[in-house]
């Protein structure tokens, strides 16, 4: 037959080959059944390629061809191709009419491959119970025919209907007797589709760093055989979005759809997926742009499936942007239905949604229906997914008002929210995945500030904080290609740095490092973490901490619904306090940080030290407010939200002369407590290139420690630095400091031989026991996914790091030098890292300059 045609296998294969092949073919001027088999082959290339109106061209001529040599089975074929074609090229009605007629003109092994073509375009009309009859027939017709070929495409397109049907076992057996089927048919491009096949699997349960790894492994062979499949682009933002990296995920379907103005089958998918993305980035008016253009297209193509789930993006992004009317209500409760109808994916979440409205609107017959209907979830589909269907039924069992129920669906989505996150081994996905327990954990503090109960709060608080610096978090595996993009990456920042400075042209080398940056990243997030099962979320104690304070006072802030509560507790007390609205709080912190920012270029203005300690009363009223009173004078642990993190503490009066530190929570501060010392101490002094006055500062700071190793005047490499400061004990580091916002983990220190960014320091075995870092910015970090932090404390917290000395702005180098003295001098005599801090801010000289210097530093940790 002439589907059993080299040519045609290696058009799905070697697409350039075929095409040079097809081309020799036709020049020749061939009969009929060979013209119609070249012009169908270099058909499906440029289909493939987008090309669908070059495509469509080709396969009505190749039919032609096929009919008038007589070919009937050959041209039965090409219309199949044809119809495949015209539903690709979003001509949905006139594709699907093709197919029909090639469906009911056929029989036996033809038959099972016009079959497997409708059951796939059925499939992605999200027409999957029709999908699935088809599949079904043609598995069976090729096998008896046999036909391994097309059965393996069979099988594949079957997967595709088991998988977004959560039907994993079976998608899993089609897949590997279809990658089997490819190998002994030698179809590479085919193969490399089930290792895309596979990253769909691992998503579904869960295994985040495997779907990503399997998706750069499919995409690497894509690019080898030089063709472009564009499911990887879309399953890669679905993959994103599962992580909670919606930024990420909403560049990468951007950019997708913007080249591809000529394919509207294919753009329609990837504005659907960015309208995902910029929803789940909080970016609601955009999304629902995109989601209504989304819509429309899938609407005109006749693709009810994907137009229903555009619709519910549509109406989750009006309720984000504070629609909570009836008619969202409606809106919400109808696709939530029609979703379920077509058994789509997002039908939980919109059911969620309805139940939601419903509550809010006191329609409890239309919530309970709704919710019961998404806390489904939580024991079906991606493990990811199970905390939200606790959230529902947790909101389910709130809206009833049987508030015990619900506090106990909130500590099993915690759970099952926790165990997802102990899987990611990558920082940055533990981070993120913090988002699927942040909701639960509101509800037990709304419980909590409604009866006004203090240790309530604390308790729900800390349950859902900060989980991503878990000290149980896998260690990074070996991975020389890493090691090696580190290096390069370094070696990139240096030169341009250097041509910046110069004035020399550098944007190649920008090309280069965003290059590098995005190879790293696709590293690190292939690590895979621990699945250990576990009794609770964090296994967090209130009494154990309170017992832990000491003397201690803990002051724990919590901002829930716009406003910031405290938490105040010590060893037989627990209160709670309302500071205010939080966006005061947070413009007050802004303003702090300005004037800081502006005093660290060393020219005071007059009034500058007044103004100081205005700014400083003002954020003390906005940040504790009546919690004030209970600051008596003990020592203070600070454990902030995390949208306060990058707070000049010192500023405020009560804290002026007060021995404080700040922990991204209270278990946090207290396992640091209880961390003890290298027993072969190690001092490590090093300082980067280009710090006035740094030598007489190592010096200084050298002399007072016995044998330390010191690293500058170009030793201050990465490798050294990095080799030395491994399990050290006391580690000091003077160099330029560079946070980065967009991408915090490639925040950097300035070394000799380029810029030592925080993917370096996580690649260490063991974290500093405690380290001092004099730069710019060191301290701050992005707050993400509700409580959790992005940056150095949450690289070194999980690799042991008990103490971190960090500016939170810009600093004076020559005033932060005659700091870190007098702070080394008090760590000598025995002071912890809070009390030395506090001794060297009152030797601070009376000048605005040296004193907005002293009041930049933090002490995080124990």
């Amino acid at each position: 037959m002439p589907g059993d045609d080299a040519l045609l296998r290696l058009a799905l294969s070697r697409p350039a080959e075929a095409l040079a092949q097809a081309a020799r073919i036709l020049a020749g001027h061939p009969g009929g059944a060979t013209a119609a088999t070249a012009r169908q082959a270099r058909a499906i290339v440029l289909r493939d390629a987008g090309r669908y109106r070059e495509a469509i061209a080709e396969l009505r001529r190749a039919l032609r061809l096929a009919r008038d040599a007589e070919a009937h089975g050959q041209a039965i074929d090409i219309r199949a191709t044809l119809g495949v074609a015209l539903v690709m090229a979003g001509r949905t009605t006139a594709g699907l009419a093709e197919l029909d007629g090639a469906v009911a003109a056929s029989s036996g092994r033809l038959a099972g491959r016009v079959l497997m073509r409708r059951g796939l375009q059925l499939t992605r009309l999200g027409r999957r119970a029709e999908a699935l009859d088809d599949l079904n027939r043609a598995v069976v017709l090729l096998r008896r025919s046999g036909d391994k070929l097309w059965e393996g495409r069979a099988r594949t397109s079957r997967f595709m209907v088991y998988a977004i049907a959560g039907q994993a076992a079976r998608a899993a057996r089609d897949l590997a007797i279809a990658e089997r089927l490819y190998t002994e048919a030698g179809q590479e491009y085919e193969a490399a589709t089930t290792v895309h096949n596979r990253a769909d699997l691992a998503a579904q349960e869960g295994d985040l760093p495997a779907a990503l790894a399997l998706l750069d492994e499919a995409g690497r062979r894509y690019a080898a055989l030089g063709v472009e499949n564009l499911d990887l682009t879309f399953d890669r933002c679905h993959v994103l979005l599962a992580a909670g990296l919606a930024t990420e995920a909403l560049e990468v379907a951007d950019a997708g759809a913007g080249s591809l103005s000529g394919r509207p089958a294919d753009r329609a998918r990837l504005v659907f997926a960015a309208a995902r993305a910029a929803q789940a980035a909080g970016r609601p008016g955009d999304a629902a742009v995109r989601a209504a253009t989304a819509r429309d297209m899938f609407r005109r193509q006749g693709r009810e499936w994907w137009a229903a789930r555009a619709a519910f993006v549509l109406v989750q992004s009006r309720y984000d942007a504070g629609a909570r009317d009836g008619r969202t209500r409606t809106a919400a409760a109808g696709i939530a239905d029609r979703l379920d109808r077509l058994g789509a994916e997002e039908a939980p979440a919109a059911h969620l949604l309805a139940g939601r409205l419903a509550a809010a609107g006191k329609r409890y017959d239309d919530a309970e229906r709704h919710l019961e209907r998404a806390a489904r979830l939580r024991r079906g589909g991606p493990t990811y997914g199970h905390a939200a269907g606790w959230l529902a039924h947790a909101i389910r069992a709130d809206a009833r008002g049987t508030t015990a129920p619900a506090l106990r669906a909130c500590r099993r989505g915690l759970v099952a929210a926790a165990e997802h996150q102990r899987r990611l081994g990558a920082v940055e996905l533990r981070v993120h995945a913090a988002a699927y327990g942040t909701e639960l954990a509101a509800i037990g503090q709304r419980h909590a500030v409604r009866r006004g109960d203090a240790r309530m709060l604390l308790r729900w608080s800390e349950l859902w904080r900060a989980g991503a610096l878990a000290p149980d978090s896998a260690r990074p595996p070996a991975d020389r290609a890493l090691d090696a993009d580190l290096a390069a990456l370094r070696d990139v920042m240096s030169r341009f740095d250097d041509a910046r400075a110069r004035g020399a042209p550098a944007g190649h080398l920008d090309v280069e490092r965003r290059r590098l940056e995005q190879a790293i990243r696709a590293r690190t997030r292939r690590a895979a973490g621990r699945a250990q099962q576990s009794s609770g979320p964090r296994g967090f104690a209130v009494g154990e901490v309170l017992d832990g304070l000491g003397d201690h006072l803990l002051v724990d802030l919590v901002a829930l619904d716009g406003t910031l509560y405290v938490v105040t507790a010590r060893p037989g007390r627990v209160r709670l306090h309302e500071a205010g609205p939080l966006a005061a709080a947070v413009r007050e912190v802004e303003l702090a940080r300005f004037m800081l920012r502006r005093l660290a270029h060393g020219n005071a203005p007059p009034g500058a030290g007044e103004r100081l300690a205005v700014a400083g009363s003002r954020l003390q009223d906005a940040l504790l407010g009546p919690a004030v009173s209970d600051l008596d004078g003990r020592p203070v642990v600070l454990a902030p939200a995390a949208v306060l993190h990058a707070v000049p503490w010192a500023m405020l009066p009560r804290l002026r002369d007060t021995a404080w530190c700040v922990a991204p929570s209270a278990a946090l501060w207290l396992r640091a407590r209880r961390r003890r010392p290298p027993r072969h101490p190690r001092t490590v002094i090093v300082a980067g290139p280009g710090l006035p006055g740094s030598e007489a500062e190592l010096a200084g700071i050298a002399a007072g420690y016995r044998s330390p190793a010191v690293l500058a005047g170009g030793d201050a490499t990465a490798a050294r630095v990095l080799a030395a400061i491994d399990g050290a004990a006391t580690v000091h580091l003077t160099a330029h400091g560079v946070f980065r916002g967009d991408n915090p983990l490639f925040s950097s220190l300035r070394l000799d031989d380029g810029p030592l960014t925080l993917h370096d320091l996580g690649r260490l075995r063991r974290g500093p026991y405690r380290m001092i870092l004099s730069s710019c910015e060191s301290g701050v970090a992005s707050p993400v996914a509700g409580d959790e932090l992005l940056g150095m404390v949450s690289v070194l917290v999980p690799l042991g790091t008990a103490s971190l000395l960090a500016s939170v702005v810009p600093v004076n180098d020559r005033a932060a030098a005659a700091l870190m003295a007098d702070f080394h001098a008090g760590l000598r005599t025995g002071s912890d890292f809070a009390d030395a801090l506090r001794c060297a801010r009152t030797r601070a000289p009376d000048d605005p300059v040296a004193a907005a210097t002293a009041l930049a530093f933090a002490a995080l940790g124990g």
